[in-house]
C-alpha cells in the first residue's frame, strides 16, 4: 500500500470513525467551488495567528471560506485547545483527549484582535466535557480579554452547549457578547447519527435562556442542509428557533471532510437557498443567510450591522403603532 501521510493524519484526528466504510462525497456542483487562498492579507492573518499560538476553526473546519475571510483580516479563533471529545459525524475538528487549558489564552485572543484591527470578533471553541463547567469560566475570561484590550471591538461567541448546566450558561451570558451563537446544526430526527453527543431542545433553551438573562443580546443559530433532512423539516425548526425567539438564522450546505465523515445526500441549490430564505423572512427573523457557502461566522461583521439595523427598524414600526 502507498504511504499517504495525509491519510495518516486524518486517521490520527478522527480514530473513532476509522470503523465507517469510506462514503466518498462525488463531484462537487459548480456553485460550491471557490478561489484557492492567496493574498497578502491572509498571509498578515497567518502570521498574527501562528504568533500568538492561536487556534482558528477556520483550519481546524476545513472552512472553504478561509481565503476571503482571511485576506479582509477575519478570523475565527477556537478556544480551549484543538482536540474536542465529541465526535459528531459531520466535524472536521480532531477528538480525543484535551490538553490543560492555557490560562493566558484569553489574553492572547486579545492581543490578536488588537493587533489585527477587528472591529467584530467571533470566538468559538471545542467541546471539554472533561472539564467540571465546561470550560465556561475560560469563555468568560476570553471576551473579558477581548474588551480590555479592544473595547471598541464588538464579541461573538459560538459555545457549546455545557451539557445543559444552567449555571454555566449563566456564566457566559453574563459576560455579555453582543452576539450569542450556538448552532443547531442538523433537524432533530438526524441527532441520534450526526450530533449524539448534544440535544436538540437543549440547545433551543440555551438559546432561549440568553434572551431570559439579556434580551439585549442578540441570539443566533444555523443549520447544515444535505444530510437527509427535508424542507419540511427544516420549516420546522425554524419555527421551534422563532419560539426560542433566535434573531439570526445561518443555513449552508454540508460539505463532507473525508470519506469516513456523514455522506453528502444532496447537494442543495442555490434557487432552493432562496426559498429557504424567503421562508426564514416570512417566519420573522430579523436576519436569514441562507447560500451554498453560508457558514456561522462568514461575514459576521457585516451581519451584526444589518442585526442592529433591523431590531432597530422593527422598535421603531412597534412605537409608531
Amino acid at each position: 500500500m502507498t504511504y499517504n501521510p495525509d491519510l495518516l493524519d486524518k486517521a490520527k484526528r478522527h480514530p473513532e470513525k476509522q470503523k465507517n466504510p469510506d462514503r466518498p462525497a462525488g463531484r462537487k456542483p459548480d456553485w460550491i467551488r471557490v478561489p484557492a487562498p492567496q493574498g497578502g492579507k491572509y498571509q498578515e492573518t497567518y502570521d498574527i495567528v501562528k504568533k500568538h499560538k492561536l487556534t482558528t476553526v477556520c483550519e481546524e473546519a476545513g472552512c472553504p471560506n478561509i481565503g476571503e475571510c482571511w485576506q479582509q483580516k477575519h478570523a475565527t479563533f477556537m478556544i480551549m485547545g484543538e482536540i474536542c471529545t465529541r465526535a459528531c459525524a459531520f466535524c472536521n475538528v480532531a477528538t480525543g483527549k484535551p490538553e490543560e487549558l492555557d490560562k493566558l489564552e484569553p489574553l492572547r485572543v486579545g492581543v490578536a484582535t488588537m493587533q489585527m484591527g477587528l472591529k467584530h470578533v467571533v470566538v468559538t471553541s471545542v467541546d471539554r466535557d472533561d472539564l467540571a463547567d465546561g470550560g465556561a469560566d475560560h469563555f468568560a475570561k476570553t471576551i473579558m480579554g477581548i474588551r480590555m484590550k479592544s473595547p471598541e471591538t464588538t464579541i461573538e461567541i459560538l459555545p457549546g452547549d455545557f451539557r445543559g448546566n444552567m449555571t454555566d450558561w449563566d456564566t457566559v451570558i453574563a459576560a455579555k457578547p453582543d452576539v450569542f451563537n450556538h448552532n443547531l446544526e442538523t433537524v432533530p430526527r438526524l441527532y441520534p447519527t450526526i450530533r449524539p453527543g448534544a440535544r436538540y431542545f437543549r440547545s433551543l433553551r440555551l438559546l432561549e435562556r440568553v434572551k431570559e438573562m439579556d434580551p439585549s443580546q442578540f441570539t443566533k443559530s444555523g443549520l447544515m442542509v444535505g444530510l437527509g433532512e427535508t424542507k419540511e423539516e427544516v420549516g420546522q425548526v425554524m419555527d421551534d428557533m422563532r419560539a426560542a425567539g433566535i434573531d439570526f438564522i445561518t443555513i449552508g450546505q454540508y460539505l463532507q471532510p473525508t470519506p469516513k465523515h456523514a455522506p453528502v445526500m444532496k447537494w442543495w441549490t442555490p434557487e432552493e437557498f432562496e426559498d429557504l430564505t424567503k421562508m426564514a423572512k416570512r417566519k420573522g427573523f430579523l436576519l436569514a443567510s441562507c447560500t451554498p457557502l453560508t457558514r456561522s461566522s462568514h461575514h459576521a461583521g457585516d451581519d451584526f450591522a444589518k442585526l442592529k439595523a433591523a431590531r432597530d427598524e422593527k422598535l421603531a414600526k412597534m412605537s409608531a403603532e
